[in-house]
């Protein structure tokens, strides 16, 4: 994806990494990886989520290279990472564990964060020597496990079949999103997104999302669909933060609720009132200060004790 596509100005406009690189999956698939910051700086690890990029992650990235290591990559056919056949949360699993692999030295220790699919891209991953010989600690932003479809409160109907279903048929749909004009802003901000969400924000989403391939985002929905990682969640055994937006309706805060409940390690979950599904853009302060707060409690502390 042509960095064009995005904001060119303002606190969301991608930043220029310090390095990029290609790690290979387990199965041949490229990833496009980007490291920002000082290489001697404590590392962190960011994965985007559903038709979403390394772009996605800009204001964590501005606010944090300047005294981290910022490793941030694009899910297999996302961004600047080519489409593959194979679409499973074994493969996010895998492409994880890769980029690990390309940017940290063996035994390095990291905070690991993930927003959407990304958070489900760790936990898929958690029960993965390479996850548990890396993640210091980690932070789930928006996400869940299980019954993502059955919980979502995008279409405005009580709970059931009806809603379900229709849910199902416009997270799937396999129609093109086409330019980014006032409507598709609008439908973007009341299905990702808090009412009181700043034009910019909802600008910068827009682009990213728009510019996700439609084959893509059709494959994915059908992973996310069916996703069932409520075993992975008590592999997660290190510190773990939780956020999620009250207005959330992609995953809405009982996701959030059950993962707090059920991690062995949760340090905290955080409930941002009328904040919606897109946290690192519509609250980057307090992303990036639970981001910092990790890695000071649990990478910098750790390593000079």
């Amino acid at each position: 994806m042509s960095r064009l596509t995005h904001v060119s100005s303002g606190p969301y406009a991608p930043p220029t990494p310090a390095r990029e690189l290609t790690a290979t999956s387990a199965d041949g698939a490229r990833l496009h990886v980007e490291v920002h910051g000082p290489d001697n700086a404590p590392p962190v690890v960011l994965a985007h989520g559903w038709t979403c990029s390394t772009a996605f992650w800009a204001a964590q990235i501005r606010e944090l290279a300047t005294d981290h290591r910022v490793i941030t990559y694009d899910q297999r056919g996302h961004g600047r990472s080519p489409a593959s056949p194979a679409c499973s949360t074994d493969a996010l699993a895998d492409d994880l564990v890769a980029v690990l692999k390309a940017t940290l030295a063996p035994g390095e220790k990291a905070v690991l964060a993930g927003h959407s699919m990304g958070g489900m891209t760790v936990l898929a991953a958690s029960a993965r020597p390479e996850v548990k010989e890396h993640a210091a600690a980690v932070l789930l932003c928006s996400t869940g496990a299980s019954r993502l479809v059955a919980e979502s409160t995008v279409v405005p109907l009580r709970s059931g079949r009806a809603r379900t279903w229709l849910t199902k048929k416009i997270l799937g749909s396999r129609a093109p999103l086409g330019p980014v004009t006032p409507l598709a802003r609008r439908v973007l901000k009341y299905g990702t997104m808090g009412p009181g969400s700043a034009p910019h924000m909802v600008e910068a989403c827009a682009r990213i999302v728009h510019a996700c391939p439609r084959k893509v985002r059709h494959a994915w929905s059908q992973v996310l669909d069916a996703l069932d990682l409520d075993h992975g969640v008590p592999q997660l055994t290190v510190p773990t933060a939780v956020v999620v937006g009250t207005a959330d309706r992609l995953t809405p805060p009982v996701h959030a609720r059950s993962l707090a409940a059920a991690l062995p390690a949760c340090t905290g979950l955080t409930e941002l009132p009328g904040v919606g599904h897109m946290t690192p853009v519509e609250a980057p302060e307090l992303v990036s200060t639970r981001i910092r707060e990790l890695v000071v409690a649990y990478v910098q502390i750790k390593e000079g004790a």
